[in-house]
């Protein structure tokens, strides 16, 4: 079993394919204290790492400093209280005001599996086991169970933390995060993901110094301006070089991704449920439950800790359509509200010509929305715009051989829509204050049952009414007034993690119900792309912004992460939408091939040069997208780093194929022939490349890589694909 005790050291061990996790009990008291997380060590006996035999020693041997002992020791699970000044991943109040907790050690268990978690989304599989470690405070009779998850295939521990109130008097939680991590500070870099709408996933790598610093959000989303993860990475750490620490948050709302560097040079990441604005009232006997942080650490670079992450989420989070995604056309661009039965009808010849196989009718088709200012919660078809509505339209296209998909936007409602006007109280506002609009909508309140049931049973009213294959779910603002009248005064600290508790009630229903539906998610574009999400759709629009030299910088940061099977990837309308950028059809589609392909525009406005192209497009995506999408991925050159060019590999699992995608965004004056080493192929094998038969070893490939032709001109695409013999 990868989890083991040793009960003489008493030191836990966890393993991974190829890296350890050792914690251990110190002292009398036993606290629990991290010990070691890296590349596989043979060795248990590491306990001097917590360096208890210097100043200050442990309360055993000097209780006249208790205070400095718990300035400075590797806590696994810190709460605040006792002389701990660095950031607590607990902090509670009792009815009395007190703020004081120390946890220590009361028992463990060791089992095979993974259980789940209650209300939200968590990993699973059954090649796995788990370590439950309950800490108690003696006092305030709270325990607190640390759950840590291994699985035999993949370099990834899940932790997450679970606080139960035992004691007899009520417990109010102002943090609760999900997980810390204690590491030496080996002159680390921190990474992390910021950006805006259209702007998303941009990576930012700086030296890491002293104090606090990462990343948060308090919008009530995950965010477009961060993302709930970051990364320790040694200064020198290159994409396949070098020791790299990343902690990935499964949760949709505020969060808190922070690293600390204290005085003695010792860093305490810290990932969770952001503590401003939070609080949760603990009755005796009641329980709340951290989201789950997905530690990975690998001495394989910053690619290495990404494929790391690739695997676990296909294989342990994805649910529903993993394998095949299909190529789409999407309504907006080509027409936005401007449509009718027949228009669309148009699209779906187009698309049954070229043989897309999904049309989507994003916006427009329900209540009387012409525009954004209406109808967001009154979810039926208007029979104006499309008489027989999405079901009649659903079988015009099918008979073309060309499935049905809708957007939706069922967590708003606009002030102008029949629901609002039947239950204003549905709306999330605060009495005596004007609500915050943003887009003309407000938030539903997602924290009460009878909203839920109400958007619920219109939706998949819908989704019963016609053969729809898809469903594109938005989210396009933030939670601002987040007040919930379903809640007390001394609970209204709940509402925003109750709201993203009622969300995943609500997806997990719909994906529960209709197991053949393919659900998107999207917020604005990449706002809410985040592992929460991927649990219950396996795709995310990754952006608003599909411009393709945009879509190298965003789509670059989102693979740091995310397998490039979770990102919506279109061709778009040019001159681009978002920023009036001209590029050429054939590097739109190279950009986007990657990804879930699909095209956002009206076909018929193409050239005749253009429309030659989608033949080309669509085949390699049936041909190679599979490649991207399931196998091992290596960003091989990246145009936010050099300004030039951009070059993406992905190999497929049993070594046989691999593709290149190479994209010049900017020629480059007065030089000779680029060498583009190339990545992760078996080295003794012999790979042909297929456009040339050039046949060398992989070795060959990967050391003397592919001679890029110096040519004079900007926006020029190449695919390379290489099969062993």
């Amino acid at each position: 079993m990868p989890i083991s005790y040793n009960e003489q050291l008493r030191v836990f061990r966890l393993d991974t394919p190829r890296t350890t996790y050792l914690m251990g009990l110190v002292g009398s008291e036993n606290f629990l204290g991290h010990i070691y997380y890296g590349p596989t060590v043979p060795d248990d006996n590491m306990g001097y790492l917590l360096r208890l035999e210097e100043r200050p020693f442990t309360p055993d041997a000097n209780a006249g400093e208790r205070a400095s002992f718990y300035d400075c020791f590797p806590f696994e699970y810190p709460a605040w209280g006792g002389g701990n000044f660095r950031q607590p991943c607990l902090r509670l109040r009792t009815a009395q005001g007190g703020p004081n907790c120390e946890l220590f050690y009361h028992s463990h268990r060791i089992f095979s599996g993974k259980p789940g978690l209650e209300g939200l989304p968590a990993a699973y599989g059954d090649n796995c086991a788990t370590l439950e470690i309950t800490l108690r405070d003696p006092v305030l009779d709270v325990k607190i169970r640390l759950l840590y998850t291994v699985f035999e295939d993949v370099d990834a521990i899940c932790r997450s933390a679970r606080i139960e109130n035992a004691g007899g008097e009520v417990i109010n939680l102002d943090a609760a995060l999900s997980a810390c991590l204690e590491l030496d500070n080996e002159e680390f870099d921190l990474i992390t993901l910021h950006g805006s709408w259209a702007r998303e996933q941009n990576m930012d790598r700086r030296p890491l110094a002293s104090g606090k610093q990462g990343a948060f959000s308090l919008r009530g989303i995950s965010s477009h301006q961060f993302h709930p993860f970051l990364a320790l990475c040694e200064h020198t750490a290159t994409q396949e070089r070098g020791l790299v620490y990343g902690m990935n948050l499964v949760y949709s709302g505020n969060f808190l991704a922070q690293a600390e560097v204290d005085q003695f040079n010792k860093v305490r990441a810290v990932l969770g449920i952001h503590p401003d604005g939070f609080s949760w009232k603990l009755e005796p006997g009641q329980s709340f439950q951290t989201p789950e942080t997905v530690l990975v650490c690998s001495d394989a670079g910053l690619g290495g800790m990404s494929r790391a992450y690739h695997d676990f989420f296909r294989e342990h989070l994805i649910r529903g359509q993993k394998k095949h995604r299909p190529s789409l056309l999407n309504s907006w661009e080509a027409c936005y509200f401007d449509f009718d039965h027949d228009k669309l009808l148009q699209l779906g010849r187009e698309a049954a010509r070229y043989g897309i196989e999904l049309l989507v009718v994003d916006d427009g088709w329900f209540g009387k929305r012409d525009d954004e200012t209406t109808s967001l919660g009154d979810w039926q078809v208007n029979e104006k715009k499309l008489p027989g509505g999405l079901k009649r339209l659903g079988e015009e296209l099918a008979e073309m051989g060309v499935k049905l998909g809708i957007w939706m936007e069922p967590e708003m409602i606009s002030p102008d829509s029949d629901l609002y006007r039947a239950h204003p109280d549905y709306a999330m506002t605060i009495s005596g204050r004007t609500p915050t609009q943003a887009r003309s909508q407000l938030v539903l309140d997602l924290t009460r049952k009878e909203v839920r049931n109400c958007i619920y049973d219109q939706i998949s009213a819908v989704l019963r009414s016609a053969p729809i294959r898809y469903l594109k779910w938005d989210m396009n603002r933030p939670l601002i007034d987040v007040y919930s009248s379903a809640l007390p005064p001394d609970r209204q600290g709940e509402a925003a993690h109750r709201y993203v508790l009622g969300l995943y009630e609500l997806q997990g229903r719909l994906v529960d119900d209709f197991p053949d539906l393919l659900l998107e998610n999207c917020c604005s574009g990449g706002g809410r792309f985040d592992a929460g999400m991927l649990y219950y759709s396996p795709q995310i629009w990754t952006s608003d912004n599909a411009e393709a030299v945009d879509r190298l910088v965003i789509q670059e940061g989102t693979s740091l992460i995310y397998p490039l099977s979770a990102m919506e990837a279109h061709v778009a309308a040019c001159p681009s939408h978002v920023n009036g950028r001209i590029t050429p059809f054939e590097v739109r589609g190279r950009v986007s091939l990657p990804g879930c392909f699909g095209y956002e525009l009206d076909i018929d406005k193409l050239s005749p040069q253009e429309q030659t192209l989608i033949p080309e497009q669509l085949e390699e995506y049936r041909q190679y997208g599979p490649v991207f999408r399931e196998g091992d991925c290596y960003r091989l050159a990246s145009y936010r780093e050099n300004g030039t060019y951009d070059a993406i590999m992905a190999v497929s699992k049993d070594k046989k194929t691999a593709v290149v995608s190479f994209v010049q965004v900017r020629s480059r004056a007065y030089r000779r022939s680029l060498r583009l080493k190339l990545a992760g192929l078996e080295e003794t094998a012999l790979y042909r490349r297929k456009d040339t038969d050039e046949v060398r070893s992989g070795a060959g490939w990967m050391r003397g890589g592919l001679l890029m032709e110096a040519v004079q001109s900007d926006y020029l695409t190449a695919l390379t694909v290489l099969e062993r013999v």
